[in-house]
């Protein structure tokens, strides 16, 4: 007998089932309970540390305990329970503090007890941050809390993926975690993303996502958030500005800093040094120190892209005997997911990274982080630093620095609270690897020309940091760099012309000036410096090719010039004796032109030659309607060249010559007097038209008996062929040919009937005529042999000739085998 409540439809029975515990689950939750522990929660007077001490829920408590998570933190224990109590927060951490769980176990618990789940609830709570990485591994830390009881739907959105599929899995999305750039697509491109129900929003490495990089993203994406929301911002450094606070919207924010009351901005587990090491050893005195620490897990941090590339091939070309990766922001994501997969998954490996593995990724066991190139502020040079003596972990940082940039860092550093010793490096242990470098990059163009766009970029880097105190660009011996990474010579870049960097200097220096000193410094700096116009200019201007008679006619004032003392500057042009004039004149000459009009160009530009001081001279070109100038050395080597000469020349005409061998050009215009004499236009064109087709139709009649003479003749010449045939091999004279003998052509041909016979049969034809087909040949008797018939054939005179050539593969046969052979050997000896 069936138990009761259990049809024998099984397949409904278990959608039934399955939905049924769904349904008990929601209901079960006890909210009331959750709410009343959450505001009886008072902050200031807990001081446990347990998770299990927290008014939170089974499926979080689960989720902490599967993911090993019992004690607290610093950042945890302040920062949750103001959270839990719906607070806004700026967090502010030392790295490797646990930032991460401090956020999102508010996040589940809040949106848990609102029961914001499914998809008819929406979005419940965003989470930014600024890398990929570290969204993917909020992402990871977010599962493993959630997979033991939480039924809320999350979402992963990041660059490098797919943007259909995730359209398609947004509307169902409760939380989601992603980069500013790839949420504001979807807030501006996909229309079912709905964030009007958004509970809370929160700011992972704040300080990064409100930086200059991504203002302007993270404040679009404000806009279209609403209002009245929870906010959480977490970052190692945070910042409490007036105006990021504003931007966010925070409502009476709770200000949470742990290390503010401590000696030290990093974990006191870290051991800082920094060393004294020039820009052309860096090289150096890193492949010295991944020589002495294989079996350690090593990051470097440099400054862009194409430096980590470089160092990465060149190294791995040399082989130290270490695992080697590399990660920077212009690989495409899946590398980047696998680099960093390998990177924590490995025992001992070297990592060369830019500023986008800097921040909050979670590398375990990482023994030293090495800054290659000096960090642009005391915020990066944490963040670079907190890869390593995570979670009260031991671990190293190194910093190299120029002896250009060591004062201005360490007080950078010291204003952050970061202790850092100084230290040396050992001689005896250091290697040289210039001369490797110089013949890989001799045998490899391809790596030479990585390592020239490396140190145009790390040029560039260094000429665009924001801090001057620091980077002070003329102090780097950029020659000995190039140098030590196997260059033969550094590269040309703009930005490092000397010259324009003293302008650009020199005009902000005047600006500044300007601003403190006042109106009366700037009048004083405009007299002391005139400025110069495009007139000004103009008459400086010498040995012109375009318009330069237009220039040797202008006339230079001399208040046109303000302040100009150099007098060779009169020399190019016309003097300002007739010209000159007081500044309070109303009329001034700016422009002479010769009195005499009959004067021509070139008696003109004599004349103003005499008026010069410079030497001019006058040639004439042969094929040039104007004389050619020669006013310097310059132009005078243009009569050295033909080719060049050339653009001073007239240029040719094309002319056509009619029947009467009268030239005209190609194209000529018709008076209009004439065209008009011949009537209007529509007149014009019928009687062309008329006329062309007459033209055309006699031109067709030329063509058809031009057509039919052919086919006449192509008649005539096949019967002349068939006669021929029919004639039996007699050759068919052409008629009206009177250079041939009739007498030699009869005698010939009485030849070859003789000659031949009936026997024969051959061809007799010795015209030249191609088109003739050749006569079939009668089958020879038994008793003929092949050497009777040439023979014979010798006999015809020229006409045979050919025949004899026809029966030329036809052998006599010399040594007789069977009695055929013999007959055939008796018969032609017999004639």
């Amino acid at each position: 007998m069936a138990a009761p409540g259990i049809t024998g439809r099984t397949r409904p029975a278990k959608i039934k089932k399955r939905a049924a515990v769904q349904k008990r689950k929601r209901d079960d939750v006890d909210v009331e309970k959750l709410e009343r522990a959450v505001e009886e929660l008072d902050p200031k007077v807990l001081t446990s540390r347990n998770f299990t001490d927290l008014p939170l829920s089974d499926p979080t408590k689960q989720g902490l305990k599967s993911a090993h998570f019992a004690v607290m933190t610093d950042i945890q224990a302040k920062a949750i329970p103001l959270a839990l109590k719906g607070h806004d927060i700026l967090g502010a951490a030392k790295t490797g503090s646990g930032k991460t769980l401090a956020f999102l176990v508010p996040v589940l618990e809040n949106l848990y007890r609102l029961q914001h789940v499914g998809v008819d609830a929406g979005l419940g709570a965003l989470i930014i941050s600024p890398t990929r990485e570290l969204a993917i591994q909020i992402f990871d830390v977010l599962c493993k809390l959630g997979k033991q009881g939480h039924m809320f739907a999350a979402g992963l959105v990041i660059g490098g993926k797919s943007l259909e599929s995730e359209r398609q899995a947004l509307t169902r999305m409760n939380i989601l975690v992603g980069t500013p750039g790839r949420i504001l697509q979807h807030l501006s491109q996909t229309v079912a993303f709905n964030v009007d129900d958004l509970k809370m929003l929160v700011l992972d490495e704040a300080d990064r996502i409100l930086d200059m990089g991504f203002q302007r993203d993270v404040d679009a994406i404000i806009d279209y958030l609403p209002k009245e929301r929870q906010t959480m911002l977490f970052s190692a450094t945070q910042s409490r500005k007036l105006s990021d606070l504003a931007r966010l919207s925070l409502q009476d924010p709770e200000y949470i800093s742990v290390h503010a009351e401590s000696k030290s901005a990093t974990p006191q587990t870290l051991q800082q040094n920094y060393l004294i090491c020039p820009i052309e050893e860096k090289l150096d005195t890193l492949w010295s120190f991944i020589q002495a620490s294989k079996k350690s897990k090593i990051m470097c941090f440099f400054s862009s892209a194409k430096v980590v590339r470089f160092v990465y091939e060149s190294f791995r070309h040399m082989q130290p005997g270490i695992p080697l990766l590399h990660i920077h922001g212009r690989q495409k994501q899946g590398q980047r997911l696998d680099t960093t997969a390998k990177f924590s998954a490995a025992k001992y490996s070297c990592l060369f990274a830019t500023d986008v593995a800097a921040r909050g990724l979670d590398f375990p066991a990482v023994d030293f982080v090495i800054q290659v190139d000096c960090p642009e502020d005391a915020d990066t040079y944490i963040h670079r630093v907190g890869r390593t003596a995570r979670y009260n972990r031991e671990g190293r940082g190194v910093l190299f620095l120029a002896p250009s940039e060591e004062e201005g860092m360490l007080k950078r550093l010291e204003a952050k609270n970061v202790p850092i010793e100084v230290i040396n490096v050992r001689q005896k242990k250091k290697q040289s690897i210039k001369d490797q470098l110089v013949h890989m990059l001799f045998k490899d163009p391809a790596l030479k020309y990585l390592a020239q766009k490396a140190f145009i970029t790390c040029a560039k880097s260094l000429y665009l940091q924001k801090d001057k105190e620091i980077f002070k660009l003329k102090e780097y011996d950029l020659e000995g760099f190039a140098a030590s990474m196997g260059l033969p010579g550094a590269p040309k870049v703009r930005f490092l012309q000397g010259a324009d960097k003293e302008k650009k200097q020199a005009s902000r220096q005047a600006l500044e000036v300007s601003d403190e000193s006042g109106e009366e410094g700037e009048e004083e700096k405009r007299k002391e410096k005139p400025v110069r116009t495009k007139y000004d200019r103009m008459f400086e201007r010498q040995n012109q090719d375009v318009l330069a008679e237009h220039y040797k006619k202008l006339v230079k004032d001399d208040d046109d010039v303000r302040g100009a003392e150099d007098d060779s500057e009169n020399d190019a042009f016309t003097g300002t004796a007739n010209g000159g004039g007081d500044a309070d004149e109303f009329m001034t000459v700016k422009r002479r032109i010769a009195a005499d009009s009959s004067l021509s160009d070139s008696e003109f530009a004599q004349s103003s030659d005499n008026e010069n001081t410079r030497v001019r001279k006058v040639v004439a070109l042969s094929g040039a309607s104007a004389p050619l100038i020669i006013d310097s050395h310059r132009r005078e080597k243009l009569l050295k060249s033909k080719k060049k000469l050339l653009q001073f020349k007239d240029r040719g005409k094309k002319l056509v010559y009619d029947d009467e061998g009268n030239p005209h050009e190609v194209y000529e215009l018709e008076n209009e007097e004439d065209f008009r004499a011949k009537g209007r236009p529509e007149e014009q064109r019928r009687l062309f038209e008329e006329k062309a087709r007459e033209g055309v139709a006699e031109a067709d009649l030329v063509d058809k008996e031009v057509v039919k003479k052919k086919r006449k003749e192509r008649e005539w010449k096949r019967r002349e062929r068939e006669r021929e045939r029919d004639a039996g091999g007699m050759d068919a004279e052409v008629e009206g040919d009177e250079e041939e003998d009739p007498l030699a052509n009869f005698l010939a041909d009485a030849e070859a009937v003789v000659g031949s016979g009936d026997e024969d049969g051959g061809d007799g034809d010795g015209d030249e005529d191609g088109d003739k087909e050749p006569v079939k040949k009668r089958p020879k008797k038994w008793f003929q042999s092949d050497s009777e018939s040439e023979e014979d054939g010798g006999k015809k005179g020229r006409k045979g000739k050919k025949k004899k050539k026809k029966n030329k593969g036809m052998q006599v046969v010399q040594n007789p085998e069977t009695l055929e052979d013999m007959e055939a050997l008796a018969a032609g000896l017999l004639g």
